[in-house]
């Protein structure tokens, strides 16, 4: 029986809400989405590139394609607990991407990168984060010329551990005079502020936007302003300003760094984007 408004999953064997149907906003027109609304890989002749091996921060996982995968609508990235030997391992080596022979832990990050990039617009992005000690999922962008944080960060949503308290974050990063030296005005917002009106919250699908235009960006949650920065204010020691370049967009999931320790989690660890859009 087709219930309106509602689809089945059988995956998880119940009803879901039907989020398959953009909205309309007056002024606005939807020019990029991605539903996932297909079984297997992200499609990257659509538009996604995978991140591979030790990449940032030096973080304790090894991304990998094989750990996204779209069914019943989302995108799930996971987060395990396995064994992969490291090719670029080089014994006595002290660069954290080669001094270790083994990863313990593998997940995967996906990007648009060479394939969709935009300048301004709105960009809404519906998932469920989990909160496991060790994760570290978000949703961001990063300017496509200039080296980081000269090209610019936008951090729609990060989650991780800040000084051990599980954190909700919403962040923008610039350059400074200071080579890989970023200019912060960032958001932390404690996880319990929202648990403590919604035990439930972390179990539920939630909405991240941005409202990017010529004057400022918001970032939101579920309709709650987090962090607004004006773009008068993000510009580079030599008056470059990042924001005024096209971003490519970025959704992964880490293990380990400011996450916390994974040890003691319980595995796989995962990351559901249910949809993006972009709206200009």
């Amino acid at each position: 029986m087709q219930i309106p408004g509602v689809i089945y999953s059988q995956k998880l064997n119940q009803f879901l809400p039907d989020n398959n149907s953009p909205a309309n906003y007056s002024g606005m027109k939807l020019v990029w989405n991605e539903e996932f609304n297909y079984s297997g890989k992200p499609d990257t002749a659509f538009c996604w590139v995978y991140e591979t091996g030790f990449v940032r921060n030096k973080e304790l996982q090894w991304y990998q394609p094989d750990n996204a995968n779209c069914t019943d609508g989302l995108l799930i990235i996971e987060g395990r607990k396995e064994k992969i030997k490291n090719p670029n391992f080089i014994a006595g080596s002290n660069d954290w991407e080669t001094n270790r022979e083994y990863a313990e832990y593998t997940s995967s990050s996906i990007q648009t990168r060479g394939h969709r990039q935009w300048l301004f617009g709105r960009f809404e992005i519906r998932a469920r984060i989990d909160t496991s000690c060790g994760a570290w999922p978000a949703i961001w962008t990063l300017g496509t010329t200039r080296e980081w944080p000269s090209n610019g960060e936008i951090d729609i949503m990060e989650f991780y551990r800040y000084k051990g308290i599980p954190t909700v974050l919403a962040n923008f990063a610039w350059g400074t005079n200071q080579q890989y030296l970023a200019k912060w005005a960032d958001l932390k917002k404690p996880l319990t502020d929202f648990t403590a009106t919604d035990r439930d919250w972390t179990k539920k699908f939630h909405v991240w936007r941005m409202d990017w235009n010529k004057d400022s960006i918001n970032l939101f949650l579920d309709n709650q302003l987090l962090n607004t920065v004006l773009l008068c204010k993000t510009l580079n020691p030599d008056g470059f300003n990042p924001f005024y370049q096209p971003h490519y967009l970025l959704l992964n999931l880490a293990l380990g760094g400011n996450g916390g320790d994974p040890s003691k989690s319980r595995f796989p660890i995962r990351y559901e984007i249910d949809y993006v859009r972009v709206y200009q």
